[in-house]
C-alpha cells in the first residue's frame, strides 16, 4: 500500500510516499528556519503563509520522486493535530481537496504518533509493545506504545516541554534560532566545570515533569554572571543546562520502564536528536540489558515520511476523515477528535 503523506505543523512544508508503513519512495522538506532566524523562533503567520505558498510544489515533488502517479496511490494523510493551527489548516485543507478530487481516502494523523512511527522507518524489526519518550519543543510525554495505534499516557509536563526550555536557556546564552540544535553543537562535548543544576522532584513516584524552574534558574545564573560584570561561560553552563535536562528525561524513563515491566525503550521528536540525551539513554539500555531504539537524526525533527508510516497503520485501523476534516491545535496523544467519526464502524 503506497501513501502520499502530508506534513505542515509548523516551519516545514513536508510531503513524502512511503510504502507498506516502512518503505520510503520520497521524502520532501521545504524548510523556512533561515527566515524565522531573524525573529529568534517560528512567526504562525509567516508560517502559514509559507505553507500556502510551497505545498503545491513540494507535493508535486514527492510524487514525482517516488515514481508513482495518482492512480498508483492507494491513501492520502495528513498531520490534523497537534500544532500551529493555521499552518495545520493549510495541509489539512490541500489533502481534503487532494482527496476529493483523486477519489483516495483520506487518512488524519496525530503529529505526535507520527513522530513515534519515525522509529519504524529506522528500525524495520521494531513492533508494539514498547516505551516510548517523545520529547520535542511542544510535547514532553512517556507513553506507552501497546499497538500501533493503541497508545497509553504515562507522564506528561506540567508547563515547560524539554524543547523549549533548551531553546530558551540557548536563546538566553546568546546563541542563535534554533537554539536546542546550536546549543547541542556549541555546548554537547563540553565540560561542565562548576556549574551545576538539578531537577525538581514532584512527589514520589510521580513520571510527570516540570521545566520551568530549570529555564528559570539557568536565566537567574546568568543575570546574576552579568550583574557582577563576569564573563558567560557559555559552553559550561549550556552543558551543564542540557546534562540535567537529558538526566531528568532519562531517569524517569527508566522509572518507567521498571514500573511497567519494558525493556525496549524508544525515542521520538526533534529533541532525540540531541547527542546528550541519546548518549545518556545508550548507556542506561545498556546498563540495563535493554533495547534502545533510536530514530535516524533524519527523521527527528518534522517530516511527511512518519505521517505516511503511522497513516499506513490507521488506515488498516479503519481511520478515514471526510470534508469536514477540521485541524486541532491541541490533541492528547492517546485520544483523538471525533473519534467515532473518524473511525469507521
Amino acid at each position: 500500500m503506497k501513501i502520499l503523506a502530508i506534513e505542515s505543523s509548523c516551519d516545514e512544508t513536508a510531503a513524502a510516499v512511503v510504502e507498506d508503513g516502512r518503505k520510503i519512495l520520497s521524502n520532501v522538506i521545504n524548510t523556512q528556519v533561515e527566515e524565522h532566524k531573524i525573529y529568534g523562533g517560528v512567526v504562525p503567520e509567516i508560517a502559514s503563509r509559507r505553507h500556502i505558498e510551497n505545498i503545491s510544489g513540494v507535493v508535486r515533488e514527492a510524487l514525482d520522486q517516488s515514481g508513482c502517479t495518482w492512480d498508483t496511490l492507494d491513501a492520502l494523510a495528513v498531520t490534523y493535530a497537534p500544532g500551529l493551527i493555521g499552518a495545520l489548516i493549510v495541509g489539512v485543507n490541500y489533502a481534503k481537496g487532494l482527496s476529493y478530487s483523486t477519489g483516495l481516502p483520506l487518512i488524519p494523523v496525530h503529529h505526535l504518533r507520527g513522530h513515534i512511527a519515525s522509529n519504524y522507518l529506522s528500525s524495520p524489526d521494531l513492533e508494539p509493545p514498547f516505551l516510548c519518550l517523545v520529547v520535542s519543543g511542544g510535547h514532553t510525554v512517556i507513553a506507552e506504545v501497546r499497538g500501533y495505534t493503541d497508545f497509553h499516557i504515562l507522564a506528561t509536563t506540567r508547563d515547560d516541554a524539554a524543547g523549549e526550555a533548551l531553546d530558551k536557556a540557548a536563546r538566553s546564552l546568546g546563541l542563535p534560532y534554533p537554539g536546542g540544535l546550536n546549543l547541542d553543537r556549541m555546548c554537547g562535548g563540553a565540560d561542565a566545570g562548576d556549574f551545576k543544576f538539578t531537577y525538581p522532584r514532584l512527589g514520589d513516584g510521580v513520571l510527570d515533569f516540570s521545566f520551568s524552574g530549570l529555564k528559570t534558574k539557568i536565566i537567574n545564573t546568568i543575570h546574576n554572571l552579568q550583574q557582577r560584570g563576569e564573563e558567560i561561560p557559555v559552553r559550561q553552563l549550556g552543558a551543564s543546562f542540557m546534562d540535567c535536562v537529558a538526566s531528568y528525561l532519562t531517569d524517569h524513563v527508566a522509572d518507567a520502564a521498571r514500573r511497567f515491566g519494558y525493556s525496549r525503550i524508544a525515542l521520538a521528536g526533534g529533541v532525540s536528536a540531541n547527542s546528550v540525551l541519546r548518549r545518556k539513554m545508550q548507556e542506561l539500555c545498556q546498563k540495563n540489558s535493554w533495547q534502545l531504539y533510536l530514530p535516524d537524526r533524519a527523521f527527528c525533527g518534522d517530516n511527511a515520511a512518519m505521517i505516511a508510516s503511522q497513516g499506513y497503520y490507521e488506515h488498516l485501523s479503519g481511520a478515514r476523515a471526510g470534508i469536514d476534516l477540521n485541524a486541532y491545535a491541541t490533541m492528547p496523544l492517546d485520544r483523538l477528535q471525533d473519534e467515532k467519526m473518524i473511525y469507521s464502524q
